[in-house]
């Protein structure tokens, strides 16, 4: 079974409730989470390209299409702790950690973090690849790290309880986290910088970093961040990522971050991320397929105790140090 540390299915979920459809997780997703072995997952508030025109208007229709969804759907858990989650888990539900991919919408305003936990969110980034009143992202243009209202943000995530994600910040973003971090810090779905050199990839600095820091990295399977070249962007490519992020962190601190994200249509948004139609690897399309994954781990010579660590272990230790 599988923890996938990253996923933007509330966008789908946003979009398809505005246009008046109801149910959208049993009808859309959770089958294919199901088969796929997903026993929870975080989902994030993620303002996507072209409604990053009005952070605010669209991260409000998120929260109020999620809290609507989440009343329908009584075959997910949204939970806050580690017990909760080990809790919804033996109930056979699929357990949801509500999560924030970055935090424009606040402006400098930090108050609003109190409000976004309060709904739930126990989990935070605080940029997505733009530039905002905390920080520069990974595809901003921009050099410079935190602002002054950023790294207050990034001590009150910690202060609160939150799990700090590092995915979408630019260098200088990240090694301002590393230096104010007092709790284990995460990436949730990025690879290796070595085994594809694209800016939303870690060095293998940065790996050791968050290896020191006792976090953990998620594996992603959007195509672009496991080879420039779209013949090599396989799930065997990508279990290669692993291999070398295991290499240099060891086997405690690599996870699944996945970043699926098949169902969105909208063009724009797709168009401002992928190069193709088909932004996954080649043999794990989607949730349903990430078995296939672990079936490269176990021919490299995986253990069955290091393949669970990678599904699930490494990302709810994480949880537990950090959420408690």
């Amino acid at each position: 079974m599988f923890f996938d540390a990253h996923s933007d299915i509330w966008c789908d979920v946003t979009t398809r409730r505005l246009r008046g459809e109801t149910d959208i997780l049993r009808k859309h997703h959770l089958p294919r989470l199901r088969k796929g072995g997903v026993e929870g997952s975080i989902l994030v508030i993620w303002v996507d390209p072209p409604y990053d025109k009005d952070y605010v208007k669209r991260t409000q229709q998120i929260m109020t299409c999620v809290d609507a969804e989440v009343k329908e759907c009584d075959e997910i858990q949204i939970v806050h702790t580690y017990d909760e989650m080990m809790q919804a888990n033996k109930a056979g539900k699929i357990y949801i950690f509500k999560g924030i991919e970055g935090l424009a919408a606040i402006g400098e305003d930090l108050s609003k973090i109190d409000k976004y936990y309060d709904f739930g969110c126990r989990h935070a980034m605080l940029t997505w690849n733009e530039a905002n009143a905390l920080g520069a992202g990974a595809l901003s243009g921009q050099s410079y790290g935190l602002t002054t209202a950023g790294k207050e943000a990034a001590k009150l995530i910690q202060a609160k309880g939150m799990l700090l994600d590092v995915s979408h910040l630019n260098d200088a973003g990240f090694w301002d986290i590393v230096k104010l971090a007092k709790k284990p810090i995460v990436a949730s779905h990025s690879n290796s910088r070595v085994m594809c050199d694209v800016p939303r990839n870690l060095t293998d600095d940065q790996l050791r970093a968050i290896r020191d820091l006792d976090g953990v990295v998620g594996l992603n399977s959007f195509n672009i961040f496991v080879d420039h070249d779209p013949a090599k962007q396989t799930v065997e490519n990508l279990a290669r990522h692993a291999e070398h992020m295991i290499d240099i962190m060891g086997i405690d601190h690599v996870g699944c971050g996945f970043d699926f994200f098949e169902f969105i249509e909208d063009e724009e948004t797709m168009g401002s991320m992928a190069a193709s139609s088909t932004p996954a690897v080649k043999g794990m399309d989607d949730a349903s397929q990430i078995p296939n994954l672990f079936k490269v781990f176990e021919k490299m010579g995986l253990s069955q105790e290091e393949r669970d660590k990678i599904a699930r272990l490494n990302f709810q230790a994480v949880v537990k140090k950090t959420i408690g």
